[in-house]
């Protein structure tokens, strides 16, 4: 028989067959396909829609294929059998074809992907008809939004079509932080590495979308972060998707979600689709969760176990679960910490804290000297760890010491070595602008326009002037406009790197007006 591996192939599939139906069906109104656009137009696996076309007698245009059309009939009943699943904001696409377009082009011109943080892009037809469904299931105007990992640019899609959105951004990726801020669209930007805890200006959001890696582990902590930063009455949006071929796998991630004591308020099937991510066949459903009375003890139970490893590739994915840095017993040799921060050997015996801790609060004695061990993968919460002290002398021990921000020379003589960053903290500058940038970044956990305030009246004090409260926010509002709410430790590098020119601009005004 003709058709006989495909009859196999649907009878198999059964109840599921649906989506091969469909595959099918698109194969066969004549029109040419790569294998990438039909895996992520059917929402089929690679693998599956591979075994597919073994079974079909195809004609080739290099890399495209279809069905000939003395194939066709025998298929082309499905166009009306096997249709995808309803789009719920399908209607509405058609009206935005401005902002489409200006997503593509933002898209395009975006920071590469990068497989370590297991980033796959989102179509820019699927961040446009996520902004769109937030404003048709949730009343937008004055709602604060926050989007928890944000590669796929959802927040400027929603700052296009709903501008009157208040909407935040919490990201690792210094790169995704600074694009968005060039935009100038009014998206607020934090960094974070979730692993290490959320941003303490994250919080009372009435929204939360999340499209994290696809691990349990993974899906656990950003859905946890996400509803640390939702009041209590809030919604998690989340993109999630799984083969086909793996249920076990998707049944893990929703155990994760049952843990977290969430109710299920709607999953729309294959709503998300992507470039790439073909063993999921490019696609992802959505789920929107809404936490019950019983989710924030969970959210901090879930937290209470949190591992690092939480990817799929590189050095902090799930299969290879690095752990924590490997210390050899010559690391401190001539040098005696009073505190070590991290995973350290029981062989120390120093009194320690946990690298979350360290960031989340300051330290509660003045300790002179302080050794921090980072694991591999968690490189990038290097210069918020030396800026989380007033230490005179920090070590750092880690795999690979990575390039440092230059903001960071305006508080250390910095001194790498091999698998070691010898951090000894500068003596206090001369000149205003620069006494106020090193008073800014010696509180790292104060928010920063308050230490910046303080820092200027101290300034027109010594000149013998007075500045209020209201003129000092004035005047670093006109310098810096994105200062208000955040600390040291959650700016962006390229905020940081902005800083010292911001602070020449208030002392040089401070200077003309006394």
């Amino acid at each position: 028989m003709e058709h006989e591996g495909v009859e196999r192939l649907l009878a198999e599939a059964g109840v599921d067959s649906r989506r091969l139906r469909h595959a099918l069906a698109l194969l066969s109104d004549g029109q040419w396909w790569t294998l990438a656009d039909l895996v992520r137009e059917s929402a089929m696996s690679r693998r599956t829609i591979e075994s597919l076309l073994r079974e079909l007698p195809l004609e080739h245009d290099g890399a495209r294929f279809r069905m000939p059309l003395v194939h066709t009939p025998a298929y082309q009943h499905l166009l009306a059998v096997a249709p995808p699943p309803e789009d719920p904001v399908a209607h509405l696409v058609p009206h935005y074809g401005h902002v489409l377009d200006r997503l593509s082009d933002l898209i395009a011109k975006a920071p590469r992907a990068r497989h370590v943080l297991d980033h796959v892009s989102a179509t820019p037809e699927t961040v446009l008809r996520r902004a769109l469904l937030l404003g048709a299931r949730f009343w937008l105007p004055g709602a604060r939004l926050l989007c928890v990992g944000d590669h796929d640019l959802t927040s400027l899609a929603v700052k296009l079509v709903h501008p009157e959105a208040d909407v935040t951004v919490v990201d690792v990726d210094e790169r995704i932080l600074a694009y968005i801020d060039e935009q100038r669209l009014g998206v607020r930007t934090r960094w974070a590495d979730l692993r290490l805890g959320p941003p303490p200006s994250a919080r009372d959001h009435d929204l939360a979308l999340t499209d994290p890696p696809y691990t349990p582990e993974g899906i656990g902590l950003f859905v946890a972060r996400a509803l640390e930063g939702l009041k209590h009455d809030g919604r998690v949006l989340l993109a999630y998707g799984a083969s086909e071929r793996t249920p076990m796998l998707a049944l893990k991630v929703q155990q994760e979600l049952s843990q977290l004591n969430l109710l299920n308020e709607a999953i729309y099937p294959d709503f998300n689709r992507y470039f790439g991510a073909e063993a999921i066949g490019s696609a992802a459903d959505l789920y929107i969760l809404r936490p019950t009375s019983k989710t924030a003890p969970a959210v901090q139970s879930r937290l209470s176990r949190q591992a690092t490893a939480i990817y799929t590739q590189g050095p902090q994915s799930v299969e290879s679960a690095a752990g924590p840095l490997s210390v050899p017993a010559t690391a401190l040799s001539g040098f005696a910490p009073d505190l070590l921060v991290g995973e350290w050997p029981k062989e120390f015996t120093q009194p320690r804290v946990k690298l979350s801790t360290w960031l989340a609060k300051p330290h509660a004695a003045a300790p002179e000297r302080v050794a921090v061990a980072v694991p591999p993968g968690l490189e990038a919460a290097l210069p918020r760890l030396l800026l989380a002290t007033r230490a005179a002398h920090v070590r750092v021990l880690l795999s690979d010491v990575p390039p440092l921000p230059p903001i960071l020379s305006s508080v250390y003589d910095l001194r790498p070595g091999d698998g070691v960053l010898d951090a000894v903290r500068l003596p206090q500058p001369d000149g205003e602008a620069a006494a106020v940038l090193r008073r800014i970044l010696d509180n790292g956990h104060a928010k920063l326009a308050n230490t910046w305030r303080e820092a200027l009246i101290a300034v027109a004090r010594a000149q013998g002037s007075t500045l209020t409260k209201n003129d000092a926010r004035a005047l670093i509002r006109s310098a810096a406009d994105w200062s208000d709410d955040l600390t040291p430790l959650e700016a962006p590098l390229h905020r940081l790197a902005a800083l010292p020119d911001a602070i020449t601009t208030t002392t040089t005004a401070l200077t003309s007006t006394t």
